[in-house]
Formats: structure tokens, C-alpha cells, sequence
């Protein structure tokens, strides 16, 4: 079926959201607006769906959401026959999060499949932990994460609690290719629904237990009590207002002023257009309250409270860490307390992304622990604690973290958690304070200690199906045409994840790399400085993370200058 020829089935069959109706009128005779718009199918992978909200086969919507429920439900039924099948659904506060919602609790009650819907929006860990606390074969969660508010998503999640594995990812997209869109999907009364028993709401008293399992985590138990420890915090108009203040009252941190902008759900996000703690735009609200309010630390977590990012105080202003700085706080701060108070695991295990700072192995030699790399996104962190649950061995894990300042301890959820990362950073922050130490000076004495490492992320967004193409050409180039330096620098390892082998340039020798085959590059340079370039799996945008080394911080900067320059002359982005 031809653009025009959807188009047209859609202003004819689209009539139940008036916004869709509104929108499809709109662009009648613009050729680029309606191609835009319908020139693919939203791609369902292992992140599910992700774009922008509106009308179209290429947009976010009730009916592609009602469309991919449908072939899950369709896969779900095939792999569990005769069984009794639940999934568990939450969103957070994106536009048209909660509708999304419950037109996917439509589809799967239609389907005789029970639907455990949570009565308000939630963080994404929360929807982790109830797939398992609920015994459900999957979960939704409705989420565009750290996106601008023109986005939403649909991250879809197995019986362990992680995101979905490729191979299943594959499946359900299969099974939604066959669902036709408009005449293909079963869809229940929801008050029926209800009456029956097919969709229900998921009790508070869940939630309860959810923190319980965070408090769990607490490397020293009682260190905030009268720590005087004091907070800012920005929920960013997401998902994480109630759970995080919550868990920091349960240790002790009692005075925490939230930025009152930024406080209530709104997912237009009127203060904040780019709700990623990554971004220092984003916490420029919390920032200014700072200035005023004198706090030891600023947290900052986004819409569905999965990511946390952190400002701490440095003379007279506040330091910006990175997910990084963070992640490397936090895993000196676990190894060696928990080393302290005998509490360590035999033959500890840490885990990381391969674009997460390369310090952190010299950390975890330090107190003994196996540091595991794994592809770009948690779920390869979750896998690893599946299979340490698996062997019997989940004392084992003791914390697992991404650059992009997603971090996990314990293993009550498969995904990272900014509730449990929030009550460790100010678990740490007041452990320290005791100490007479601030953050920032801790993070000093580690670079101290291991070297300057510095790692930067350079983002390239390319937009529409022009942009799409255009990603495709840069990667296949640099697979055609490797380079043989970068920033005079000479490349020594080329690592291929697509490919699955790593080559060594020197001896011409190729290794196997034992991941999932995955479409990133990795260049390794002499003086252990480094590249990896990377398409994002949410976004339509190619990710570089750039690695330094140096004596000073100052000489780790000049290095990072020169290597961004070089990698962005390389995808020839000018």
C-alpha cells in the first residue's frame, strides 16, 4: 500500500481520537508532512517502540499501541497455551501515557489475558518488579524515558523482569506484522473488563514491598540518621516524585526541598524541554534552588525515574557529575564498605556497558571483584543477573551500571532503578560528610588514585527517513574505510560488534567478541584512549563516547577536544 493510499485508509478509519482526526486534516496536500508520517511502521525491537505521538503507521498512537498489544498478546498465547496468562502494564507521565495504557489493558483483556494495571503512573523499575511479584508472562511499560515531550514509548519486558531478549523481540514483531491495524485487533469494554476480572488494579500495598527491597540494598544502615545531610531534588514532572522521597525519609534524610516547577506530572515538561539528567539544562531549575538553599547534593531523576543524575557542592557553586563520576563513586563506595563490614560476597561480580568508563575495572581489581562488560543497555546487565540467580549465586552481584547514569544494586528488579540509586548517593553522601569529605572532593582523591579518566558522549541527531538513510551510510563508510589513526593517535584494536570479531591492526590477528552481534564500532588507540561509535536503539541519533586518559584533568580535556573533533570530521558531520 502506497503513502497516499494509508493516508487516505487513515482519515477514513482513524475517527476515534479527535487529535489524530484534527491532525490528519491538517496536512492534507503536504506531500513531506504525510510521508513523514507514514513511510514505515513504527520498528517494535528490544527497547519496543519508540516515537513521536501523533497520526500515522510512524507515529505513536492508539492504534499502533493497540496493533503491537495485539501481537503480543498473539505471541503470548501461542508460547503459553492452556496456561493462565497475566502482564503487568504502568506508565509514567509522557502525554497520552495513561490511554496508552489502558487501550493495551483493552486488547489483552479481549484476549482472555489478565491485565494488572497500576493505578498511577510509576517508575519503570516498579513495573520490573511487579512482572515478578505478580507472576506475569510480560510486562508493558508506557515510557519515552528521558526523550522531549513530543515523544512516548512502549517498552515491553518478559516473565524474568528484564526487557525483552532479541529472539522474543523478534517473535512479537512477527506476530504484529500480521495483525492488520484497524480490523485485526480484539478490544474489550474496559468497566467490563473489570467487572470480570481481567483487568485489575495493582494493590498499594505492592509498592510497600517494592521499597522494602530497596532498603534492603543499604551498604550502612543508619549512616543518614542525624547526618544533617540536605537535598534538592527534581523529579523532572516524571514518574519518581513519590517513591524517591519515600525511600529518603525511610533512612533518615529528612530535609529535602523539591523544586516546586518541576514537582507534579506534566509530560509537556514546560520547564525543562529535554527532561534528561544528562543535560545540565535539565537540572537548571534545581540548580538555581541550590544557590539558595545551600544543599549538600542536587538529584535529578527523569520522567520514568529509571536514570539519575547528581550535582554536589565545590566551593562557593555545584560540580555537575557525570553518570560516570557517579557509577565510579558508588562502586568504590559498595567494594570498599562492604569489604569493611564483611559484608563482601565471595568472588564478587560488578557489571558494565563496554562504553562505561574502563576506571571501574581498576577499582574492582582492587577489592577482588569479576567485572563483566556487556552490550549498550540494561538489559544486558539484567541477563547477567538472571544467570547468576540461575547458578544460585545472586549474593554474587553487588552492583551494575551504564555511562548513561542508569545504575542498579541488588537484584529485586531487572532494570536500573533510580530509587535504589538516589537512596545510595545519599547514603554515600552523608557516609562521607561524617568524614568530613564532600563528593566532590572524593572523586579527586579516585582519579588520584587510578588516573584521570575521562569519558564523553557526543550525540548526532539525524531526523526523519532522510536521517535514517543517512546513519546507514556513516556506518557502513567507517566498516568500508577504517581508520588508521584519530587525533594522531594510532588505532591499534578495531572492534566490530556487528561482525562479532575484534582485529588486532598490529598483528592482523581477529578474536572473537562472545556478545550478541550488535551494530557498533569500537576503536581502541594507542595510550589507552578510545572510540566507540554507536546508532542509538531509541533515538535517531549515532552516539560516539570518546575515552581519555591523562595525569590532570586539564590534559584528559585537551585529549578529549582533539578526539571529538577527529571523530565528527570521521562520520563527515560538519
Amino acid at each position: 500500500m502506497s503513502v497516499e493510499q494509508l493516508y487516505q485508509l487513515w482519515l477514513q478509519k482513524a475517527v476515534e481520537d479527535p487529535d489524530l482526526i484534527s491532525e490528519l486534516k491538517e496536512i492534507a496536500g503536504q506531500e513531506e508532512e504525510i510521508s513523514d508520517r507514514f513511510y514505515r511502521d513504527l520498528e517494535f525491537g528490544t527497547a519496543g517502540l519508540r516515537g513521536v505521538i501523533g497520526a500515522g503507521t510512524n507515529r505513536m498512537n492508539i492504534y499502533t499501541v493497540r496493533q503491537t498489544t495485539q501481537g503480543l498478546a498473539d505471541y503470548l498465547l501461542q508460547k503459553y497455551p492452556g496456561e493462565k496468562i497475566s502482564v503487568a502494564i504502568a506508565c509514567d507521565s509522557r502525554i497520552k501515557a495513561d490511554l496508552f495504557a489502558q487501550e493495551c489493558a483493552r486488547v489483552l483483556a479481549a484476549n482472555g489475558i489478565t491485565a494488572h494495571i497500576t493505578a498511577e503512573l510509576q517508575p519503570t523499575p516498579v513495573l520490573s518488579f511487579l512482572v515478578r511479584r505478580l507472576s506475569c508472562k510480560a510486562g508493558i511499560m508506557i515510557t519515552a524515558s528521558h526523550n522531549p515531550a513530543k515523544y512516548n514509548g512502549y517498552k515491553c519486558y518478559g516473565p524474568d523482569g528484564c526487557q525483552m531478549t532479541d529472539h522474543d523481540a523478534g517473535c512479537v514483531y512477527d506476530a504484529i506484522q500480521k495483525v492488520d491495524m484497524f480490523d485485526g485487533v480484539k478490544l474489550a469494554d474496559y468497566a467490563a473488563a473489570q467487572k470480570q476480572g481481567l483487568i485489575c488494579t495493582v494493590e498499594d500495598s505492592v509498592y510497600d514491598e517494592y521499597l522494602d527491597n530497596v532498603q534492603q540494598q543499604a551498604v550502612n544502615p543508619g549512616v543518614c540518621q542525624g547526618a544533617g545531610l540536605k537535598v534538592v531534588y527534581t523529579p523532572l514532572n516524571g514518574a519518581g516524585n513519590k517513591l524517591v522521597r519515600r525511600i529518603l525519609k525511610r533512612i533518615g534524610v529528612e530535609d529535602v526541598i523539591v523544586v516546586p516547577e518541576q514537582e507534579k506530572p506534566d509530560g509537556n515538561f514546560p520547564t525543562c524541554p529535554y527532561p534528561n539528567p544528562e543535560f545540565r539544562e535539565a537540572l537548571e531549575l534545581a540548580l538555581k534552588l541550590a544557590q539558595k538553599e545551600q544543599p549538600d547534593l542536587v538529584l535529578a531523576t527523569d520522567p520514568d525515574s529509571d536514570r539519575v543524575g547528581i550535582a554536589v557542592r565545590q566551593g562557593d557553586g555545584y560540580r555537575l557529575m557525570t553518570g560516570n563520576e557517579t557509577g565510579i563513586m558508588l562502586i568504590n563506595y559498595i567494594l570498599s564498605c562492604r569489604k569493611q563490614n564483611g559484608t563482601l560476597p565471595q568472588k564478587p561480580v560488578a557489571v558494565k556497558t563496554i562504553v562505561t568508563s574502563e576506571m571501574v575495572a581498576r577499582i574492582a581489581e582492587k577489592y577482588g571483584c569479576e567485572l563483566r562488560n556487556v552490550l549498550t543497555g540494561f538489559k544486558y546487565i539484567g541477563e547477567q543477573i538472571l544467570g547468576l540467580e540461575q547458578a544460585g549465586e545472586a549474593e554474587r552481584y553487588v552492583f551494575g551500571f551504564e555511562e548513561s547514569y542508569g545504575y542498579l544494586a541488588g537484584t529485586y528488579v531487572r532494570d536500573k532503578d533510580a530509587v535504589v540509586a538516589s537512596m545510595l548517593i545519599c547514603e554515600m553522601a552523608a557516609y562521607y560528610r561524617r568524614q568530613g569529605k564532600l563528593l566532590s572532593q572524593v572523586i579527586e582523591d579516585l582519579y588520584s588514585e587510578f588516573g584521570y579518566y575521562q569519558n564523553t558522549t557526543l550525540n548526532f541527531a539525524f531526523e526523519g527517513e532522510a536521517g535514517m538513510e543517512k546513519m546507514k551510510q556513516v556506518m557502513d563508510t567507517l566498516r568500508a574505510q577504517p581508520p588508521k589513526t584519530i587525533a594522531d593517535k594510532k588505532v591499534v584494536k578495531i572492534s566490530d560488534y556487528l561482525k562479532s570479531e575484534a582485529l588486532d591492526v598490529d598483528t592482523g590477528t581477529r578474536e572473537t567478541i562472545k556478545l550478541p552481534k550488535s551494530n557498533v564500532l569500537g576503536y581502541a588507540l594507542e595510550g589507552g584512549a578510545a572510540a566507540i561509535v554507536r546508532p542509538s536503539g531509541t533515538e535517531p541519533k549515532i552516539k560516539v563516547y570518546v575515552t581519555s586518559v591523562g595525569a590532570s584533568e586539564e590534559a584528559a580535556t585537551a585529549e578529549t577536544a582533539r578526539l571529538g573533533k577527529e571523530m565528527t570530521a570521521l562520520l563527515g558531520i560538519e
